[in-house]
């Protein structure tokens, strides 16, 4: 069929011989009216790869949809991709839905579109994907920017729907764990297109003028579209930056939402989350028994320890003890003077008998002990050598006879030699 022969043009044809002829803007204006007029190009879904993608300052997404041996361009303006939950990008294959018509300016053709979609997966699959790794990157799920819980918090924070049952188990769960918990409710909407928002604005105020020591960020479950709103950047961002530690508590323990992963702590149900925030008051009150029957029985230990203590340090002590010491050495003292006294009189007692035999030998020997016996020592009178022989005399020389009590003076007259000597020849 003749396409060219059925479209009215709307043109007034040169009145010329022959083929007619067109200016540029006219032949590309009747390929445009041509495109727009076939039924077929207004509303085509065309399957490709994204390459050269561009994302215009002034909101319109430029690209190209491209399979193994063609190409077209396709552009996607403002109004139409701010819906779109994920973000284009080169290499990723989508389903692109839209009409084709011609860019009079440049003489190209190409696709408007008006819906994009991930092929294989879902758009909120792909925009899952895509946040978690840009969070991922920046830093927003590490461990080391995870806040504590405190241990016993006076006040807690909930964000979420004021009508589900969600907030109603939360509330019950934590009154019965702790009757004194204070609760404080910032309602939010946990659902629909306004729910981030929302979300965000409820942590703000509760950060800004709650004064809580801990905030459960959740609702009760359902589709991945229901539970989308915790998916959102926005919602992310809150919560990381809310100085007061976040539990997310978000739908069932199967669901799994960027909120779970940047929370300073994940619960797998509301109900967990309020379990998780606040310590059971009646298991507080018997730790609290059982530590102190621990503690007195610690004590007694301590006590009987340090009492066996004192007795070994007395008894140290006393080993040290300087007058004890000093008794000692004063009995040390005189049992080392009685050995030293025994000692002295042994040795004068033995030193005396010694003195005795050689005094009783020296009186053997001594000419007075001779004199004693009736005999007399002579001497020369001049020189008072001893005379042992009748040779060292002469005639008329004096002598002294030195008797037991004194001493003669005599003079040689005569001599005459010793009986002994002719005794000892008779011998």
């Amino acid at each position: 069929m003749n396409h060219m022969q059925q479209i009215p043009l709307g043109l007034e044809m040169p009145k010329v011989e022959g083929p007619p002829i067109y200016t540029v803007t006219e032949i590309n204006r009747i390929l445009k009216r041509y495109l727009e007029g076939e039924p077929l190009f207004q509303y085509v879904t065309i399957c490709g790869e994204i390459s050269n993608f561009k994302h215009h300052t002034s909101g319109h997404m430029y690209f190209v949809l491209k399979d193994a041996q063609s190409s077209i361009r396709c552009v996607m303006f403002r109004g139409r991709n701010s819906t779109l939950r994920f973000t284009p990008t080169d290499g990723l294959e989508v389903y692109a839905t839209g009409a084709i018509t011609i860019y009079e300016a440049g003489g190209i053709y190409q696709l408007y579109v008006e819906y994009l979609e991930p092929r294989g997966v879902g758009d909120l699959h792909v925009a899952f994907e895509q946040l978690k790794g840009k969070l991922t990157e920046e830093g927003l799920f590490d461990a080391t920017n995870k806040k504590p819980l405190p241990f016993l918090p006076r006040r807690i924070g909930i964000v979420t729907s004021p009508t589900g049952a969600a907030i109603q188990d939360m509330i019950s769960i934590l009154t019965r764990r702790m009757p004194s918990i204070e609760i404080l409710i910032a309602p939010a909407l946990v659902q629909g297109r306004s729910a981030a928002a929302s979300i965000v604005a409820s942590i703000d105020a509760l950060v800004k003028w709650g004064d809580c020591d801990v905030i459960i960020v959740g609702r009760g479950g359902g589709s991945l579209e229901d539970l989308w709103p915790f998916n959102e950047e926005a919602v992310a961002r809150a919560v990381f930056g809310s100085p007061v530690p976040v539990i997310s508590a978000v739908g069932h323990e199967t669901d799994v939402t960027i909120c779970d992963f940047v929370a300073d702590l994940r619960a797998p149900t509301p109900s967990a989350a309020a379990e998780l925030a606040v310590p059971l008051a009646a298991a507080l009150q018997q730790e609290l028994k059982d530590m102190e029957i621990r503690l007195e029985g610690a004590w007694f230990r301590y006590y009987t320890d340090g009492k066996e203590k004192v007795a070994n340090l007395e008894r140290v002590l006393n080993s040290y003890n300087p007058v004890g010491v000093l008794r000692e050495r004063q009995q040390r003292l005189d049992e080392l003077s009685n050995r030293l006294v025994s000692a002295m009189d042994r040795q004068l007692t033995g030193a005396r008998q010694d003195l005795a035999m050689i005094m009783q030998r020296l009186d053997g020997l001594s000419p007075l002990a001779v004199v004693g016996r009736g005999y007399g020592i002579v001497s020369h009178s001049e020189t008072h050598q001893p005379i042992v022989s009748i040779e060292q005399v002469q005639l008329g020389e004096d002598v002294d006879v030195m008797l037991q009590d004194g001493t003669i003076v005599a003079r040689i007259g005569a001599t005459k030699p010793s009986r002994l000597d002719r005794l000892t020849t008779i011998d």
